[in-house]
């Protein structure tokens, strides 16, 4: 996953991985504690200097695993927030799955400006600069995009197969507004699975927030069942003694 979403900067402790991206998403701008700190309190006070460097704050993401028990501990002492509960689901590569997608899907190695322009007007935030940002994250591995278009020819949903030592993450699923519930999405699913599996892909994964039932429903019925969750944990802002 880590290889799947890289980082524009990251720093490698040995024990955590600190990523930065310019505040371009969560997953490219906190730290993966890839191994257990010998000395938790001082690796925190590192990492909290790294990201003040760079004007962001300091988020965690963390694993639902016994190995994490302990800096979880440590961070809720230190007041770090819990949010954004994410589901990871995988399946393994091989037939397609039930439902009809809508429309023709072109595939594509690079994200065209069509490609961009759905993505980002749906899960974007900020201007073009973090929108460069993202586009430098998005082609950072070898990957595939899909894109489907509508009866009037606009383009109507988009996805990315992010392809890493032989397992495929979907990514960066969106759907226009006039779009949604046309089958659309279904399609590009379906494309990415295929073409992942045309590629030598054995295994896939995903990433979908807890709350968003449409997409879970979506993701059960192409095969995927949960094989993990995360949360992020994020530094509470302090407040300065005086107004001044």
């Amino acid at each position: 996953m880590d290889a799947a979403w890289p980082a524009v900067e990251r720093r490698d402790t040995g024990e955590w991985v600190l990523r930065a991206a310019a505040g371009v998403t969560q997953r490219a701008n906190s730290v993966w504690p890839r191994n257990t700190a010998g000395e938790p309190l001082a690796a925190l006070r590192e990492a909290m200097q790294w990201y003040r460097e760079r004007r962001l704050p300091l988020i965690f993401q963390m694993t639902d695993t016994p190995a994490n028990d302990g800096l979880n501990q440590v961070l809720d002492a230190q007041g770090f927030t819990r949010q954004s509960e994410t589901l990871i689901m995988s399946r393994p590569s091989g037939n397609g799955f039930p439902g009809s997608g809508s429309g023709r899907v072109e595939v594509q190695d690079a994200p065209d400006e069509e490609w961009l322009h759905l993505w980002w007007s749906v899960d974007g935030r900020g201007g073009e600069g973090q929108r460069d940002t993202a586009r430098a994250i998005l082609t950072g591995c070898p990957s595939l995009y899909a894109l489907v278009r509508g009866d009037d020819g606009v383009p109507a949903a988009v996805g990315r197969l992010a392809m890493v030592h032989g397992t495929g993450g979907i990514y960066c699923m969106a759907t226009s507004a006039s779009g949604r519930r046309r089958g659309y999405a279904t399609a590009v699913l379906q494309a990415l699975l295929a073409e992942g599996g045309a590629h030598g892909v054995d295994r896939f994964w995903l990433l979908v927030t807890a709350a968003n039932q449409a997409a879970r429903q979506l993701y059960s019925k192409a095969g995927f069942t949960e094989s993990g969750r995360y949360i992020y944990r994020q530094q509470r802002p302090r407040r300065a003694l005086t107004g001044c």
